[in-house]
């Protein structure tokens, strides 16, 4: 009788394990939904970004084709030494993933950077992207509507917006300039 309790207890062990996995997996499906669409009308785009007034640029054709399933708005916007991506997110969703993505498909040769803290105090994740002679510095920041909370990575945002740690909507920046060359 004695040998046949650990064999129990060894085939507990990885039913436990697999109804644990099964739980872990489906948690985010049972978690409340974000309040983010009920209570975050738009309120139109920005005027100005750090005192520079904001230019608005049309979507290229591409953007317009992955605007059209995102959960909110995408606009870009030009201030003469920055392009600006703009979304205003009301759900979490995959659709806002890393900029770094984008331009690694792009062909882009991606440099990570530290995280950097503007002026103001915000903290953004930034990158060098190389392609050629060409050196972009992007830095990008999701914040929610009402200023409490920021997220310098897609990844974090979207597990507390699906988990309801984060309520919406939020605002998604990525902004992009010239890199200074590097010194040899």
């Amino acid at each position: 009788m004695s040998s046949i309790a650990p064999r129990i207890a060894r085939l507990r062990l990885p039913a436990a394990f697999v109804a644990a996995c099964i739980l872990a997996a489906l948690a985010p499906l049972a978690s409340r939904p974000s309040a983010a669409a009920a209570d975050g009308a738009f309120p139109g785009w920005p005027t100005t970004f750090d005192g520079r007034l904001l230019r608005a640029r049309a979507l290229l054709p591409r953007e317009q084709r992955f605007a059209a399933g995102f959960p909110g708005r995408i606009a870009t916007f030009g201030d003469g030494r920055r392009l600006y991506v703009v979304r205003w997110v009301t759900r979490a969703t995959r659709r806002l993933h890393p900029a770094a993505d984008c331009f690694r498909g792009a062909g882009y040769t991606i440099e990570p950077r530290p995280l950097l803290h503007d002026a103001r105090g915000r903290s953004w994740s930034s990158f060098v992207a190389v392609r050629n002679e060409t050196r972009l510095l992007v830095r990008e920041r999701i914040a929610d509507a009402a200023g409490r909370e920021e997220f310098t990575d897609a990844s974090s945002w979207y597990w507390a917006a699906l988990l309801g740690k984060s309520g919406g909507p939020w605002w998604a920046w990525t902004v992009v300039e010239s890199a200074p060359t590097p010194r040899p």
